[in-house]
């Protein structure tokens, strides 16, 4: 998921402690959550809009998320929570009167298993309950499983409660690890001003392949060639390719001049249009998948996507692989693309459809009601697991 999206902001709350571990409910309970990480915006909407107070039947609760520390030096992405510094025994073990429930959603690509295991004894020793959020069964940005498997392995059985996205994730994680995780849905992705009608359909027809950085899980390439072949059908079709500069920057953790080269030269197809530019800023963001008539997912691998969350406030169509769970997520067009095959013909269809179709954007209101909804829900479980 993207850590560049944004969003605004919830409240603030402190928390009433009647020991150095646990709470007890008063008529509001304020509850302090270490959130990893607490500016990604799928964790920003997770907070009721305007305010931190969710009303459930046991009463009012109040949840504030810790903000991310910032690193020393400024090494961060735009998102500001990258290196996660929560993520460290040592923070833990300083800061753990500062928070009442640590919940982990991202941030931990590069943390070895051994580390992880000293967090959740760190976590214990203090006996703070910890939530996770399965976002991704397989890390869209290791190339291999296992790494990221052995962090799962550690976190799952650990975890006070387990929160995931999808009936799918959730079977997965009750096959693999005997856990029966909450089912909450995505929230919004963009802000509220931009739950707005689309602009009349112009006269053509942008299929859009985001190809980022090429982080691992993608594979753009026989995607790109089976859409461009498919355009020749259509009069009105253009295949857009977008690309991130750094894979030109040697030195670059991202540098793939392989791929860059190969991507330029298909600005010749009479149906590509190629886009090279620097990370968008979030309106920046919007703009461009309110643009695009379908955005086409090119991975072999995954689970489920902010991106996809953000087409579907947009009104833009998504063609998504049949790996993960992503039609499970929001409705969209599929394709067989995984790690051990691609269908094209599947593809072509897809783009069919897509073609025919003309989605309406989310309207705002019942995004604004089902991030309350997940607020009261997370409200709910946070409560759960501290009077357990």
């Amino acid at each position: 998921m993207n850590g560049r999206l944004g969003g605004e902001l919830g409240g603030a709350a402190t928390l009433e402690m009647v020991d150095s571990s646990r709470t007890t409910r008063t008529s509001t309970a304020h509850i302090r959550v270490a959130s990893v990480p607490q500016s990604h915006v799928y964790v920003r909407h997770l907070s009721p809009v305007n305010g931190s107070v969710s009303v459930l039947d046991t009463g009012s609760v109040s949840v504030t998320r810790l903000p991310d520390p910032v690193p020393a030096g400024g090494a961060e992405v735009p998102g500001r929570w990258w290196p996660p510094l929560m993520l460290d025994p040592r923070w833990i073990a300083e800061h753990h009167n500062e928070f009442d429930v640590f919940h982990i959603h991202f941030g931990f690509d590069a943390v070895e298993p051994s580390v992880m295991a000293d967090i959740l004894t760190e976590l214990d020793r203090h006996n703070k309950p910890l939530v996770y959020t399965l976002h991704d069964l397989r890390n869209p940005h290791h190339p291999e499983p296992g790494a990221h498997e052995e962090v799962l392995d550690l976190l799952v059985p650990a975890a006070d409660e387990v929160i995931t996205l999808t009936p799918g994730a959730a079977e997965q994680i009750a096959q693999r690890w005997a856990r029966s995780a909450t089912v909450l849905p995505h929230p919004h992705v963009v802000p509220p001003a931009r739950f707005v009608p689309r602009e009349t359909q112009t006269d053509e027809f942008i299929v859009g392949v985001h190809a980022k950085s090429l982080r691992a899980n993608m594979d753009p390439l026989p995607v790109i060639m089976t859409l461009l072949e498919a355009a020749f059908d259509y009069p009105d079709m253009t295949i857009q390719i977008n690309l991130h500069d750094e894979v030109f920057v040697p030195g670059n953790h991202w540098y793939n001049p392989d791929f860059g080269t190969t991507a330029l030269a298909l600005s010749r197809h009479p149906y590509a249009r190629v886009l090279v530019h620097e990370y968008y800023t979030d309106d920046q963001l919007w703009d461009y998948l309110a643009s695009i008539s379908t955005s086409v997912l090119p991975y072999r691998f995954g689970t489920h996507s902010g991106w996809l969350e953000a087409c579907h406030d947009l009104g833009t169509s998504v063609i998504a692989p049949s790996c993960g769970f992503y039609d499970q997520q929001q409705e969209c067009f599929t394709y067989d693309f995984a790690e051990d095959r691609f269908d094209p013909e599947s593809l072509v269809a897809a783009l069919s459809q897509a073609y025919s179709a003309r989605p309406a954007p989310a309207m705002w209101r019942d995004r604004r009601t089902q991030r309350s909804t997940i607020a009261q829900a997370h409200a709910g479980l946070y409560t759960r697991v501290l009077d357990a």
